[in-house]
């Protein structure tokens, strides 16, 4: 998935159709010159309607869709017909995304499960017909409903990627090296920090054809929960992920402190996160023998799963897959 062609935000002018008006007729025929009230219903304006679809991995078929209108409902007509409903307008989105309203920012509804349904804006109602206002002393009543106005909204639509296993670590860790290596995703690699702008998703191989999913976060930095860094669109993908997979290069100075910040960072954004299931990859230990290995084991938080790796040399790659495997499957 190119960086270009990912889009996880977008916001949109939606209008829904305004409900149909209400008939004033009298029944008329042959044998009947004045006949009681006979005026049918409007019909319902059309709805703004969200929709999840597995197949989308992306937002950018609505980047540039800036107002969705509806069709208003028809009106209602002679013999108690009630008008036809405003077609909706249905928006197909990934799993994971998120609605909110443009104005207060407020959670509406997530959309979670293929082919799961949320109404975003929803139609006017159609106007009640003269025949719904008969009474024992009113039976010729000469006035109509009109229909509801529909509505005009700016909403948000935000993905959360959703992945077993989430990459997290400061720039230049290593995330996008693996992601290549462990699966079939070409991410951008770089020798300088923030070359991963977007999201990747990889599927990852394991023993006797069962795979995972793996999402390559672009890289946090310290003070990202205060939007550093674009840290905060970031952050938001971290929140879909079963596992974090923390990962932090050998040759950092202390790899304790930087573990602690990653972890400080996810709990100032959502201290939800820290409730994941979460393994310490060590990266590009290809310069590492084994005595200095089994010296650095000693010092790593002990609250963790830790496994070092080399991307590049194919070092416990095996090894980490297992483990990934093996916190995925625990419940």
């Amino acid at each position: 998935m190119s960086g270009s062609n990912f889009v996880d935000y977008v916001k949109i002018c939606c209008r829904s159709g305004a409900g149909g008006a209400g008939a004033v007729h009298f029944h008329r025929d042959k044998l009947t010159a004045k006949g009681g009230p006979d005026g049918g219903n409007g019909g319902r304006g059309g709805h703004i309607i969200i929709k999840g679809n597995r197949q989308l991995w992306t937002l950018l078929h609505l980047k540039y869709r800036k107002h969705v209108i509806a069709e208003p409902g028809e009106p209602g007509s002679h013999a108690l017909m009630t008008g036809s409903d405003g077609e909706d307008i249905i928006l197909e989105v990934p799993l994971g995304t998120v609605a909110r309203d443009s104005e207060t920012g407020n959670f509406l509804f997530e959309i979670s499960k293929e082919g799961q349904e949320e109404v975003i804006v929803p139609g006017g109602r159609g106007g009640k017909g003269n025949n719904f206002f008969k009474n024992s002393t009113l039976q010729t009543p000469r006035f109509a409903q009109p229909g509801e106005s529909g509505r005009e909204e700016w909403k948000i639509l935000e993905l959360k990627l959703l992945a077993d296993v989430g990459l997290v670590g400061f720039p230049n860790a290593g995330k996008s090296t693996l992601l290549s290596v462990v699966s079939a995703a070409k991410p951008e690699i770089a020798d300088y920090p923030f070359t991963t702008l977007f999201p990747n998703l990889g599927m990852v191989a394991y023993r006797n054809g069962r795979s995972f999913v793996m999402a390559d976060i672009p890289g946090i930095i310290e003070g990202a929960h205060l939007g550093k860094g674009l840290g905060l669109r970031f952050l938001r993908h971290i929140e879909r992920n079963s596992i974090l997979l923390f990962m932090i290069p050998c040759d950092t100075k202390n790899i304790v402190a930087e573990y602690n910040i990653l972890i400080n960072e996810l709990k100032q954004y959502n201290p939800e996160l820290l409730d994941k299931s979460r393994v310490l990859a060590i990266t590009k230990c290809d310069m590492l023998d084994k005595e200095l290995i089994k010296e650095m084991k000693k010092d790593l938080p002990k609250e963790i799963k830790a496994v070092f790796i080399s991307s590049v040399a194919q070092m416990g790659i095996d090894e980490l897959k297992d483990l990934l495997w093996q916190e995925l499957n625990k419940s």
